[in-house]
């Protein structure tokens, strides 16, 4: 399939380009995996602390991992008063399955969990290549069924539980809903896929559209395939949700990515196939965003608007008769 190559310098407005014209070089040039973590690292100690709403509770806890593997860690983010039979929301942080840590979502956890008056489970699932597929998944999904266990003693429903993630989160997020179908549970009421890496076959028009390394590209994307899948034959729908042959079932979705991410094409097929199965969608897609640039350029209008839709879509999702 012929690919197609963005050009930033000319499909992104000033605001956009300016921003990425002060991101390092090689921010996610994942030649070195090990070196791309430190580096990666270095720039969020840069960073600084972002301020959490002080009656937020946040709570490290070590749960089960799933048939025996390592328990896993997870954050939960608790509003001190909390509505009975409050919301739940079952959060995957992004970072191509090879980068990334629990640590990284806590301010935007925190928020919605403010926001939304609901309580908020973020995993930190083992990442590749050191822990290949299923460990990832299995993590995510352990996570989810403690939750789902436990949700009356954090103060939410079991029968009111979503799950969402960004990036590499967004497909963990789409395979463990798959695999919660499968198993009978639990059952969740919406999916927040936010530019999700969904298809591991590379083939689409858009797969070949960003070479530069400031952003997440075509080689970081092979990259962060192979050490996900390490070999793997033949790949399950569950790593790689574009190929199942069944999205009948699954819950309410909402899905959002800009022009200028290599996601595109495979996220707005996954879109139609879910409407095309019965799945009640909702797809939107923001001209001359990049990938992650919602969080990188926050103050742009564009994002401004992109972090409202997404809000109204939880909270409708959330609390659908508010």
């Amino acid at each position: 399939m012929t690919g197609r190559k963005f050009n930033f310098e000319t499909e992104l407005d000033e605001m956009h380009r300016a921003v990425l014209s002060v991101l390092p070089e090689k921010l996610l040039d994942l030649s070195d995996i090990a070196v791309t973590r430190e580096g990666l690292d270095a720039l969020m100690s840069q960073m600084p602390s972002p301020e959490l709403p002080e009656h937020i509770s946040i709570e490290s806890v070590h749960v089960p991992g799933l048939d025996g593997d390592p328990d896993v860690l997870v954050k939960v983010y608790k509003p001190q008063s909390l509505p009975p039979e409050a919301p739940g929301l079952l959060w995957i942080h992004g970072g191509g399955m090879v980068l990334g840590s629990v640590d990284m979502d806590d301010a935007d956890c925190a928020s919605v969990a403010d926001q939304h008056q609901c309580v908020v489970v973020s995993v930190d699932y083992r990442l590749a290549p050191e822990s290949p597929f299923p460990a990832p998944l299995h993590d995510c999904y352990a996570a989810l069924k403690w939750f789902a266990e436990n949700a009356n003693g954090l103060g939410a429903s079991s029968k009111r539980i979503a799950i969402g993630g960004a990036s590499a989160g967004g497909g963990l997020a789409a395979g463990t809903a798959l695999m919660a179908r499968e198993n009978g549970g639990p059952n969740l009421i919406f999916q927040l896929l936010v530019y999700p890496m969904l298809d591991h076959r590379n083939e689409t028009p858009s797969s070949f559209g960003v070479t530069d390394t400031r952003v997440w590209n075509r080689d970081a994307n092979l990259a962060g395939w192979a050490a996900y899948l390490n070999g793997a034959q033949p790949v399950s729908p569950y790593a790689s949700p574009s190929i199942a042959d069944d999205l009948s079932g699954l819950p309410p979705a909402y899905i959002c990515l800009g022009t200028l991410d290599i996601f595109i094409d495979e996220d707005i097929e996954y879109a139609q196939r879910l409407s095309q199965a019965g799945v009640p969608v909702e797809l939107h897609v923001y001209p001359g965003a990049f990938h992650g640039s919602n969080g990188f350029v926050a103050e742009s209008s564009l994002s401004i608007r992109w972090a409202a839709d997404q809000t109204a879509a939880l909270q409708s999702a959330l609390h659908p008769n508010n």
